[in-house]
């Protein structure tokens, strides 16, 4: 044998060395593989909560807007005595018999139009 040649015990030694290499990038290979899985997983719940998110979303009905607030209403005597009287009444009011219930009327009535 020359110095070119390579002995059998040689060749099985770098084929061994070769195995050694191939297994250690098989297991460098498996590991990124569990470590894609897992972040492909965290995807996936993600991708599942948002959906459910916008599905939720879209079936809310629609708002509605504010109802304006209650208007302020007087506390006068007068405004108490005038809903008094449309609060009592249990048919139509004419303006004449309105006013003549109210105690704050000042002018007496001239018209001649009954009421």
């Amino acid at each position: 044998m020359t110095g070119g040649e390579l002995t059998l015990g040689a060749v099985l030694a770098r084929l061994e060395e070769r195995e050694r290499e191939i297994a250690a990038q098989a297991e460098t290979t498996r590991e990124q593989i569990a470590q894609r899985t897992v972040r492909l997983d965290e995807l996936g719940r993600t991708a599942e909560d948002v959906r459910i998110t916008r599905k939720t979303l879209l079936e809310l009905p629609d708002p509605q807007p504010p109802a304006p607030p209650a208007p302020k209403l007087p506390d006068h005597p007068a405004y108490q005595q005038i809903m008094a009287v449309f609060t009592a009444a249990d048919h139509p009011l004419r303006a004449r018999r309105c006013a003549r219930r109210w105690t704050w009327r000042s002018h007496p009535t001239t018209s001649t139009t009954p009421a």
